[in-house]
């Protein structure tokens, strides 16, 4: 996400909050029919990171992480599925793309989307409590701006991404470990996890911390972004330019770009990798434009809100939002199918 439509959501947002009515801008939705063999459930769990404390707070509470889990119901006993691990956008939640999760599912992997504290819209834990996003947070995504600050920029990318990658490293140990010790609670899903077939992704900041991880652990065996910048290879800012990781990317990986970002990808410096990438002949590095949408199109919002998406995106798409997020899916489904299942490329 850059920071100009950052700004334009935390606007619409504070117009919302002043003149709308939750039911008028988030009506009920249903996320899209699931097209795979397994009937899926979903279960929430909360863990406790008992070596950090809560970011943006002076409280010292401990860094509670939330996590929904959506995965194979009823299966036969034994079968272990591949887990992908998810990580909402700058000011998403953990359902912002329900409709995949499902999809990826019903096709038999366990899907587990974390709520990062202070940096999701709200998150609820088991207890009941709400965490909602953190004021000083939502000025930073405001602020941040690398045309004309690269350092502040780089400042922030820095303090975002140590966060967020700190979560998905301690969201995956933790239901690694889980899964190796035979636990039970959420739902019984700890069961059906096969350890040895990780996958991550993730959506704007989400995607660039998904982006992060085989930079930090060598158990990741496939990356998607859904229109995200590689934040976390920006190793610092030198006469007024970023400084970039000197080093190929560890892991296949899929990105993919609506029309918000797809004709900006050159100009815009913190996707300056993303541009690099699009010229790569490894074969493990693709890039796929779906054009006729923007980038909260990308997400459920497309569904749950499509006052608010048209507002954000500055218009009505020229694809129908189903058939977009469909078509979404399906090519995390194809990537994941080949990388966490072995399958045949098509």
């Amino acid at each position: 996400m850059n920071g100009r439509t950052l700004r334009r959501l935390g606007l619409i947002l504070g117009v919302i909050i002043l003149l709308a009515t939750p039911l008028l801008v988030f009506p009920p939705y249903q996320p899209l029919p699931a097209t795979g063999p397994h009937a899926v459930a979903t279960a929430r769990a909360t863990y406790t990171d008992e070596s950090r404390v809560e970011q943006y707070s002076d409280t010292g509470a401990k860094r509670r992480v939330n996590v929904a889990f959506w995965y194979p119901q009823a299966a036969p006993r034994g079968e272990r599925f591949p887990l992908v691990v998810f990580s909402h956008g700058g000011l998403g939640t953990e359902t912002s793309n329900e409709s995949l999760f499902f999809e990826l599912a019903s096709h038999g992997y366990v899907v587990a989307s974390i709520g990062h504290p202070t940096h999701t819209l709200w998150t609820r834990g088991e207890d009941g409590r709400t965490t909602i996003v953190s004021r000083e947070y939502f000025g930073e995504l405001q602020r941040e701006d690398a045309k004309t600050d690269r350092q502040q920029s780089y400042r922030y990318y820095q303090k975002w991404m140590a966060a967020r990658t700190d979560d998905i490293n301690f969201v995956i140990d933790t239901i690694l470990a889980k899964a190796a010790g035979g636990a039970g609670g959420a739902g019984g899903v700890y069961v059906l996890v096969d350890g040895a077939k990780i996958g991550v992704m993730g959506h704007s900041l989400g995607g660039s911390a998904a982006l992060a991880m085989p930079r930090q652990r060598d158990d990741i065996d496939a990356v998607i972004a859904l229109e995200a910048p590689f934040l976390y290879d920006i190793i610092g800012v030198e006469k007024g330019e970023f400084l970039w990781l000197d080093a190929a990317y560890p892991a296949p990986v899929l990105n993919i770009y609506s029309d918000s970002s797809w004709s900006h990808l050159a100009e815009w410096p913190q996707y300056a990798r993303n541009a690099a990438l699009l010229s790569d002949a490894s074969g493990t590095a693709i890039s796929l434009h779906l054009p006729g949408a923007g980038h909260f199109s990308l997400t459920d919002l497309a569904l749950a809100s499509p006052l608010l998406t048209r507002l954000l995106e500055g218009g009505p798409p020229t694809q129908g939002r189903a058939g977009y997020l469909r078509a979404v899916n399906q090519a995390c489904l194809e990537l994941f199918d080949r990388y966490l299942k072995d399958a045949a490329a098509s």
